[in-house]
């Protein structure tokens, strides 16, 4: 079960919206797309993972060595080299907004990969769906820039720390 707090405080339980009502009994909502993929995540089951996506769904996350994964094959290539460097990976949910066919997840992360390096960042999911699968999955980190912007940024920082900027 995903833990945490949605909205205005209230415990997330799972159900935050009946969609079942608007796309049908046998279709999964977001709610529980989400909470499938963070299980299967967890306890690095590839196969359960995939089952939440369709065929042609894209993955886009910053923290893979493939960035943009189109189709289940590049999904399961990218998902295969998460769970083959990864000794655990955890989400904490902090809130969870969703439609009848898209929502949002803003989790707090905490990865330890093999030989101990630990990740503790926040993200936000934007996830979009299809008959009751995931047809795009996008992840947006807490952290800034990379590349020269980043450089950039950073000296920006430094330079308004010296100068006493920094509020």
């Amino acid at each position: 079960m995903i833990r945490g707090l949605v909205g205005n405080g209230h415990p997330f339980t799972g159900a935050l919206t009946d969609l079942n009502s608007m796309i049908g009994e046998n279709m999964a909502t977001i709610p529980e797309l989400f909470q499938q993929l963070v299980v299967a995540f967890e306890s690095r089951d590839l196969t359960a993972a995939l089952t939440s996506f369709a065929n042609d769904a894209i993955v886009i996350d910053p923290h893979y060595p493939q960035p943009t994964m189109k189709g289940k094959a590049a999904i399961t290539q990218g998902f295969t080299w998460a769970f083959n460097n990864m000794e655990k990976s955890g989400f904490s949910l902090r809130h969870l907004w969703s439609d009848d066919g898209s929502g949002v997840a803003e989790v707090d992360t905490h990865h330890i990969f093999k030989g101990g390096m630990k990740l503790n960042f926040s993200q936000v999911f934007v996830v979009e769906t299809h008959n009751g699968l995931i047809i795009r999955l996008q992840s947006y980190p807490s952290y800034g820039p990379s590349g020269i912007s980043g450089l950039l940024t950073s000296l920006i920082r430094l330079t308004w720390k010296l100068q006493g900027k920094m509020i």
